[in-house]
């Protein structure tokens, strides 16, 4: 933290009373940011026409500029979303399988993923398999193992979680990546977690397309995420909505047009990332420092939280980011939805003023309890939770 910053709860707009623990549903954006969005609102109602006809499309290549200097990718190979599964939904909708052709997922991929597969399968008469990654797990080894021996002679398409939503690990993309591209599979990156949690290099990475959010991690307004598509697969790629770009004369490539624009909506999310990107160097020691930070608190919290559930760390270090998932004793009810509605969160919520996922695993125990990392996130908060737990 910055020697002249605040305590860092006060960047952000979130109740005082409450240990918020769960960052990684829908994030926070913190007040500098919420007013540099609001900034970009209003210039865009001062005079509506000059903005989107005039302005709009120049405040989106500078924003791409730095968005690939970040992601180290290169800017005509990245275009905006407003969120992951969008991204997810573009690449898997603009595809065509054959009949018998196959999609593969893992078991600890987003529901809403698995959901945008089924529906594309379903379309095209192909189909969706599922690669069991163990959980708990020694190695990392383990998940790159699962997904090749869950490979077909018709898998087309492979989707892996760069940092899984439901069990909170990183996954080993590279390797997944490298293995793939030797077989002639290409991989579909659902990184919704990973921009700011991890230090991303889409160059080195290679893989055919990847998408991720900045409302999470980097802490942007909600509606700002990417889709970065490799130069060689970006020719059928369109957006879900299909505007003006379609048949565009100008000399600028499709995926561009399309993408730029999709019908009028207030993009004041996406022009705000630049200054949520500056905020953690302004107040937090930069990106490095951040990461680091959160890791450390996320593996405090995993050790205590292990400690009173009398539970083992699931994973090993190596695969901890600033989320960590740990399952809980059977009893007590079951997940009545994927959508985190579990009695037990509402319970910690309404009782103990602490907001923290209960994740549904459809394996035993068949709960988890996954807990982010964040400046504004305390030892005393985890130990609210433990206490709680307990």
């Amino acid at each position: 933290m910055h020697p002249t910053s605040p305590d860092p709860r006060t960047h952000w707009t979130l109740e005082a009373d409450l240990a918020f623990l769960n960052h990684g549903s829908f994030g926070a954006c913190p007040r500098e940011v919420l007013d540099a969005q609001a900034a970009h609102r209003a210039r865009m109602e001062a005079q509506p026409v000059r903005f989107f006809v005039e302005e709009l499309e120049p405040a989106l290549e500078a924003t791409r500029r730095e968005v690939a200097v970040f992601l180290r990718a290169e800017p005509d190979d990245l275009v905006f979303v407003r969120n992951a599964t969008e991204g997810v939904n573009a690449v898997l909708r603009s595809l065509r399988f054959a009949p018998g052709d196959a999609i593969l997922i893992t078991d600890h991929g987003y529901h809403a993923v698995e959901n945008a597969a089924r529906y594309v399968a379903a379309r095209e008469g192909a189909r969706v398999d599922v690669a069991k990654v163990p959980f708990p797990l020694t190695d990392p080894e383990q998940v790159t193992r699962a997904v090749l021996d869950a490979l077909t002679p018709t898998t087309r398409l492979v989707i892996v979680d760069h940092v899984t939503s439901p069990t909170g690990l990183v996954f080993p993309v590279e390797a997944i990546a490298r293995a793939l591209d030797a077989r002639g599979v290409d991989l579909l990156v659902d990184g919704a977690h990973a921009p700011g949690m991890l230090d991303l290099d889409l160059r080195a990475l290679g893989a055919a397309y990847y998408t991720g959010n900045f409302h999470k991690w980097i802490c942007a307004p909600k509606g700002a995420a990417f889709l970065h598509v490799r130069r060689d697969r970006q020719g059928p790629i369109v957006p879900p909505v299909i505007s003006h770009g379609l048949d565009s004369t100008r000399p600028r490539a499709r995926f561009l047009e399309t993408f730029d624009w999709t019908g009028t909506h207030d993009p004041s999310a996406v022009l705000a990332i630049p200054a949520a990107l500056a905020f953690v160097d302004r107040w937090f020691g930069g990106w490095p420092r951040l990461r680091e930070s959160n890791r450390a608190l996320a593996l405090a919290a995993r050790d205590r939280l292990a400690e009173v559930l009398g539970v083992a760390p699931p994973a090993p270090d190596s695969m901890i980011g600033s989320l960590v998932a740990l399952p809980l004793p059977p009893g007590g009810g079951r997940p009545t939805s994927h959508l985190y509605t579990d009695p037990l969160q509402t319970e910690l919520r309404e009782a103990h003023r602490i907001e923290v996922p209960i994740v549904p695993w459809p394996a035993p125990p068949a709960r988890l309890v996954r807990v982010s990392a964040m400046p504004y996130v305390t030892l005393e908060d985890i130990e609210r939770l433990a206490h709680a737990l307990r």
